[in-house]
C-alpha cells in the first residue's frame, strides 16, 4: 500500500514467518497422528484381506485427510502467512490476506485485545474471537481465523499503543 494524498501509512507489518506451532497444536498434533495412524491401519487391513476396491479408495481418502492434518496444515499456514500484510493508516486498519482485503475505519473496531507469545510476537484482535471450532478450517490453520486481527506481529506493543492513542484522540 503506497502513501496517498488522503491516507498516510503509519505502520505496516506481516505475521511471523516460517514454521510455527500454535498453543492449540498441543491437542491437534496427537489427534492428527491418531487419525492418520488409524486410517493407515484400516486401509492396510482392508486391502490385505481382499476387501473390494471401494474400501481401499475410502481408506486412501482418510489417509490423505490425515496427512493434511499431520503435515499439510503447517505448509498451508506458512503459505497464508507469507501472503498476508497488515497496515495502519491515519484513516483505517487494513488486512490483506489470500487475495482479499479487510478494512476497518480507525477506531471503529468492536474491541482491541492483544495476546503476547513467549517469542515476543503478539496478536491484536479487532473483534471478539469466535470458538476455534466454528465450522471452518481455523481450528487446523490458525491464520485462517475469520476474526479481524494482526496475527503474530513482531512489534505488538508499539502497534497497540499506536491504535490506542488514535482511539483516545477521537
Amino acid at each position: 500500500m503506497n502513501q496517498t494524498n488522503t491516507e498516510n501509512v503509519l505502520w505496516s507489518g506481516r505475521p511471523k514467518q516460517g514454521f510455527m506451532i500454535a498453543p492449540r497444536d498441543t491437542y491437534m498434533i496427537p489427534f492428527s497422528i491418531l487419525w492418520c495412524g488409524f486410517a493407515i491401519f484400516w486401509t492396510v487391513s482392508a486391502t490385505s484381506i481382499g476387501s473390494p476396491g471401494f474400501f481401499t479408495l475410502w481408506g486412501t481418502m482418510f489417509i490423505c485427510i490425515g496427512m493434511y492434518f499431520v503435515f499439510g496444515r503447517f505448509i498451508h499456514d506458512l503459505i497464508i502467512r507469507r501472503k498476508t500484510q497488515y497496515f495502519v493508516t491515519d484513516t483505517r486498519i487494513k488486512i490483506a490476506k489470500n487475495g482479499s482485503e479487510t478494512s476497518i475505519p480507525m477506531g471503529q473496531w468492536s474491541c482491541l485485545n492483544m495476546e503476547k507469545f513467549s517469542d515476543g510476537t503478539g496478536t491484536i484482535r479487532f473483534a471478539e474471537s469466535g470458538s476455534p471450532f466454528n465450522n471452518d478450517m481455523s481450528v487446523w490453520v490458525q491464520s485462517l481465523e475469520k476474526t479481524p486481527q494482526f496475527y503474530r506481529i513482531s512489534d505488538p506493543d508499539y502497534v497497540l499503543d499506536l491504535l490506542s492513542n488514535f482511539k483516545n484522540k477521537q
